[in-house]
C-alpha cells in the first residue's frame, strides 16, 4: 500500500424505512468526516427494500456529496443480509458498521480509529446503558446471552451489537462465510482476530420506530443458537435417555407390583399426565430437530444471498454473488 495515500474508511449503514433519520445521520457523519482530514471516507448506505422514501433520500445525498454511496437491494432481505451485501461492496481499509437510527453515536468513530491504528482488528462498542428500552427487553436480552453462552464454546460478546470497526482482514473473513441464515453477532466472535472493547451509553432512537419487534428478536435468537451450537440436540438425546430409563424402571415396578398384589385398576388421571408429558417432550424435540434440518435444507440450495438493483447510479448485474 502507498504510504502517502490516506487510508479509506467505509462507514456502512444498513437501512430499512429510515426516511426520518437519514438526513440527521448524514449531517453528523459529514461533520465527523470534515474534522478528520487524516482519512478519506466513504459512506455506504444499504437500502434493504424500504417502502418509504429512504432510497430517494440516499440518491439525494449522493448527488450533493460523492463520498456517499448507496446500494439498493432488490427486496427486503433483512439486516443480516444487508450487512454482508455492504461488506461485499465496501472499498475501505476498514469498515465501521453503524445503524441509521443514531442510537449509536458516530462521534465514537475517532476512538475506534485510534485503536485500529494501534493494531486492533475488531474495535467493538459495548453498551453501558440502553436508553429508551423497556425493562422486559433488557431482561430478555440478558437472559438470552446467558443461554447462548452456556450452549456454545465461542465467547459471545454481551451487550454488544453491530456497531464496530473491522479491519480489512476481518471484512474478507466475513465475506468468505456465505451462510444463508446469518447471525453476524456470533460471526464477529467466531472469526477471532485482535479485539478491543469501547464502552458507551446507547441513546434512544432519534426518530421513527424500531424495526425489531419481539417476533423478529425471537427469530434472531433461534438463528443465534442453531448457528453456533448443536447442544440442543445433545440435550434432546440426554433427556430422551433419562425419560426412557425412568419409564423402564416404572414398568418394572408395575410388573413386580402386579405379580405381588394382583391386577389393580390404573388411574386415568396419572395415565393422561404421563401421555401428555411424553407427547410434549417429543413434540418439543421434534421441533428442535426440525430447526436444524431446516437450516441444512436452506444451505444445500446454494442460492445467492441477495440481488442488487442499483449500486450508485448504475443498474447492477450482480457480479459479486458467487464470492
Amino acid at each position: 500500500m502507498d504510504e502517502n495515500r490516506k487510508k479509506l474508511v467505509t462507514i456502512l449503514v444498513p437501512a430499512y424505512n429510515e426516511e426520518e433519520v437519514l438526513n440527521m445521520l448524514y449531517e453528523r457523519l459529514k461533520k465527523l468526516m470534515d474534522e478528520n482530514e487524516k482519512y478519506d471516507f466513504e459512506i455506504l448506505l444499504v437500502n434493504d427494500g424500504s417502502k418509504d422514501k429512504t432510497f430517494e433520500i440516499m440518491q439525494e445525498l449522493r448527488q450533493k456529496d460523492k463520498r456517499v454511496c448507496y446500494l439498493n437491494l432488490s427486496r427486503n432481505y433483512g439486516k443480516e443480509t444487508a450487512m454482508i451485501a455492504g461488506l461485499d461492496y465496501c472499498k475501505g481499509d476498514c469498515v465501521v458498521i453503524i445503524d441509521a437510527d443514531l442510537q449509536d453515536p458516530p462521534e465514537l468513530i475517532p476512538d475506534m480509529l485510534k485503536y485500529w491504528e494501534e493494531g486492533y482488528d475488531d474495535v467493538y462498542a459495548k453498551r453501558k446503558s440502553r436508553d429508551g428500552e423497556t425493562w422486559l427487553k433488557k431482561f430478555t436480552s440478558k437472559m438470552y446471552y446467558k443461554v447462548l453462552q452456556a450452549f456454545t464454546k465461542i465467547e459471545i460478546q454481551k451487550d454488544t451489537g453491530d456497531f464496530r470497526l473491522l479491519d480489512r482482514r476481518c471484512i474478507e473473513a466475513l465475506k468468505s462465510i456465505r451462510e444463508s441464515q446469518r447471525y453476524t453477532k456470533g460471526l464477529f466472535s467466531w472469526i477471532g482476530y485482535n479485539k478491543k472493547e469501547i464502552l458507551y451509553d446507547r441513546d434512544s432512537r432519534a426518530a421513527g420506530q424500531t424495526k425489531w419487534n419481539y417476533k423478529n428478536l425471537i427469530n434472531l435468537s433461534i438463528d443465534g443458537i442453531t448457528s453456533f451450537t448443536t447442544s440442543p440436540l445433545r440435550w434432546a438425546t440426554i433427556l430422551g435417555i433419562f425419560v426412557s430409563v425412568v419409564g423402564f424402571i416404572y414398568m418394572l415396578f408395575i410388573i413386580i407390583k402386579t405379580i405381588a398384589t394382583g391386577v389393580d385398576v390404573p388411574g386415568y388421571a396419572s395415565t393422561m399426565v404421563v401421555i401428555l408429558f411424553l407427547g410434549g417432550v417429543q413434540l418439543i424435540f421434534l421441533g428442535v430437530i426440525g430447526e436444524y434440518l431446516g437450516r441444512a435444507f436452506n444451505e444445500t440450495k446454494h442460492r445467492p444471498l441477495y440481488f442488487i438493483d442499483r449500486y450508485n447510479e448504475e443498474k447492477e448485474t450482480n457480479r459479486n454473488l458467487n464470492q
